[in-house]
């Protein structure tokens, strides 16, 4: 069940043991352990209190020989035993070793776990990845292994195959074209193309566009295109459109349904004043099929921190004729006292007028207010060590509330 998993992740392992220990010990080592300590309150009243050990693991340029290795998972675990029986949430996230300038200048491959990224689709992969850089301007990825899937099991016939062929053009004009397979026990699930397009016009104008097309349905399932114009240094707009259409596996029963699709529309202007000051407007058009299209105007400010306070606050109102209407806002402060310690408060507040029972016209339940209040703070030990702290509250009409909270110590080696 497990092969691709166990395979390639073991094949990246037993790399690095090939060296010997004395030339190992000369590779560059970093990264990062996280012990997370986690406590929240289920529907059921039930309180669970998961435990995570994260970690993050760099050795590079292993034995003088330009191999890295890179890795980063996690074991947990559910310490009341409360909410899950037998809670197991362990995760390999990605473990790969990779080598540029592999037998020539323009090749690099990667080996184990890993993410792929395309315009076509994208996955976290147990396989090979090869890139070739040819011409100055060009490059050529291609891909192969197992398909993961965290919550729907792993399969050995699970697979994906893809390439990727980018160039640049005309100084200022990226051109992507990618391919992707998927396949779910030995079966063609899904047949993906992807297109992508950048071009920054005079350091002035910025247009890029995403297009996935779906060969086994013949439809464009995903379309984004947007122009950004960033002349002057405080201040940009944006202008984008989406367009979007569910892809489900050719081995799914969802796929022989009908599916509507989704089209927005979105404007936005950024201010940027002096010492991390940014303000920003954005209004959005939803437009739905079955329902009636939506207006969202959304406005806000906030601080980057560049001495002592950060923080923001922003404001979103939404209305539509079917009366999913919301208005809110976010608002948070945190303030570095001094070199050892930062703290910090936040406030959610979000007023819906939603339709929770459609069908039924006698339902009082439709409108329900979600509150959010959290606190936290940060211990700096040294620049290796710090201990992080969060609790909140989370208030529903409609669900009444809970509570939950997490600690978490970050150590840097």
């Amino acid at each position: 069940m497990k092969s691709w998993q166990g395979l390639t992740c073991g094949l990246a392992l037993a790399a690095l043991a090939l060296w010997p220990v004395d030339n190992a010990l000369a590779a560059s080592v970093s990264g990062r352990s996280s012990t997370v300590l986690e406590w929240f309150d289920s529907a059921g009243e039930d309180t669970a209190v998961p435990a995570f050990q994260y970690l993050q693991f760099n050795a590079l340029d292993i034995a003088d020989k330009g191999y890295d290795f890179r890795g980063y998972g996690r074991l947990g675990y559910d310490l009341a035993d409360e909410v899950y029986e037998s809670y197991d949430d362990s995760r390999l996230y990605y473990a790969y070793l990779e080598k540029r300038d592999f037998l020539t200048e323009d090749l690099d491959f990667r080996l184990g776990r890993q993410f792929i990224s395309t315009t076509a689709s994208a996955s976290v992969m147990d396989g090979l990845r090869l890139d070739y850089g040819f011409l100055d301007n060009y490059g050529l990825t291609v891909f192969g292994g197992g398909d993961v899937a965290y919550y729907e099991g792993y399969n050995v016939k699970d697979a994906i195959v893809g390439a990727e062929v980018t160039g640049r053009f005309l100084e200022t004009l990226d051109l992507g074209f990618s391919y992707v397979s998927k396949f779910e026990g030995g079966l063609l699930a899904q047949e993906l193309f992807g297109l992508d397009v950048e071009y920054d016009i005079a350091d002035m104008l910025y247009i890029y566009n995403e297009t996935q097309y779906d060969y086994l349905s013949d439809r464009v399932s995903y379309f984004l295109a947007g122009a950004k114009y960033h002349y002057f240094a405080n201040w940009s707009a944006r202008l984008e459109y989406l367009y979007s259409l569910p892809v489900f596996s050719s081995t799914s029963i969802y796929s022989v349904f009908a599916v509507d699709e989704y089209e927005e529309l979105m404007g936005e202007l950024t201010y940027n004043f002096s010492d991390g000051w940014r303000a920003f407007g954005r209004y959005t058009r939803e437009m739905y099929v079955d329902f009636d299209d939506a207006d969202v105007f959304e406005a806000g400010i906030e601080k980057i921190r560049t001495d002592r306070f950060s923080g923001y606050l922003t404001g979103v109102y939404r209305d539509d004729d079917d009366g999913q209407d919301m208005e809110g806002f976010k608002v948070y402060l945190a303030c570095l006292f001094n070199r050892y310690v930062q703290a910090g408060a936040g406030f959610n507040l979000d007023v819906y007028e939603r339709s929770i029972n459609y069908f039924d016209d006698d339902s009082d339940t439709d409108d329900t207010t979600s509150k959010r209040y959290w606190a936290d703070m940060t211990v700096y030990f040294n620049k290796q060590i710090n201990l992080q702290a969060k609790v909140e509250r989370i208030e529903s009409d409609l669900w009444d509330y809970y509570n939950r909270g997490r600690v978490r110590l970050n150590i840097l080696f």
